[in-house]
């Protein structure tokens, strides 16, 4: 009887614990959609952009737009560097033609200082040419002077501005002269030019500045710094008497 009693408990214990549910250990929805949110926490979903639409297209067509604007921007600068590196301009000629004397003038008004003052009037002819066969040259702001051993002997003379076809050229034919009152020099520059007169030999160099324009098609670039320099060799001659020009090698052309 008492065997009976304890094989029927130990059924109804068995049964219980059969009916316990335990906890399962798979994540809910609610849990998996927080961890997805902490591992990208700046990814916008396609649910969220459905509810954000119009900030969605905004960002987009920010991003399109930027983009289009830099592939523009190296098209652009593409064609640019390929035009100018299968045409390759070449650097204007120049060259001194000549060059009269009209007058030439040491004195020392300022002898107590030892200074000489030189009183100077030139007549130049200047030509210059383009080389290039299909890019167009604009000059602009050109000035001319006369230089002494690197120093300017008289005031520098505006020429007109001028635009070159391909092969084409032009010719200036300015007067340079300083002001009324004559260029004062260094005592060392004075004696050199006394002693370069007295010798009938005289060099000087006549120098041309101003701005330079390339022009490719419809294309014109920036303005460059233009320097040449075009030496002139004078001599009076066995002789004596004035100076005369005699035409040397091509200028120095810097750009």
């Amino acid at each position: 009887m008492h065997s009976k009693r304890s094989y029927i408990h130990a059924k109804e214990s068995f049964l219980h614990i059969s009916s316990i549910s335990f906890p399962s250990t798979v994540p809910t929805n609610q849990d998996s959609g927080t961890s997805s949110a902490q591992k990208s926490p700046n990814t916008m979903s396609a649910k969220d952009c459905s509810n954000h639409g119009y900030y969605c297209r905004e960002r987009k067509f920010y991003r399109h737009f930027c983009r289009c604007i830099v592939f523009l921007l190296f098209i652009g600068g593409l064609s640019v560097l390929f035009v100018w590196l299968l045409l390759r301009p070449t650097k204007p000629t120049f060259s001194l033609q000549s060059l009269s004397v009209l007058n030439l003038m040491l004195s020392n008004t300022y002898q107590s200082y030892n200074l000489t003052v030189l009183s100077a009037t030139l007549q130049l002819t200047i030509f210059t040419r383009n080389p290039n066969s299909h890019i167009g040259i604009y000059y602009d702001h050109l000035r001319t002077v006369a230089s002494y051993r690197n120093q300017q002997i008289t005031s520098s003379t505006t020429l007109p501005a001028a635009y070159l076809t391909s092969g084409d050229s032009v010719i200036w034919a300015p007067y340079v002269s300083n002001p009324s009152s004559g260029a004062i020099l260094a005592p060392s520059l004075g004696h050199a030019l006394a002693q370069d007169q007295a010798a009938g030999i005289l060099l000087l160099h006549v120098v041309v500045m101003g701005r330079l324009r390339w022009k490719v098609g419809t294309w014109v670039s920036g303005g460059y710094h233009l320097h040449v320099s075009c030496p002139a060799y004078l001599s009076t001659g066995s002789n004596g008497g004035v100076f005369r020009f005699m035409q040397m090698p091509g200028c120095t052309v810097d750009i």
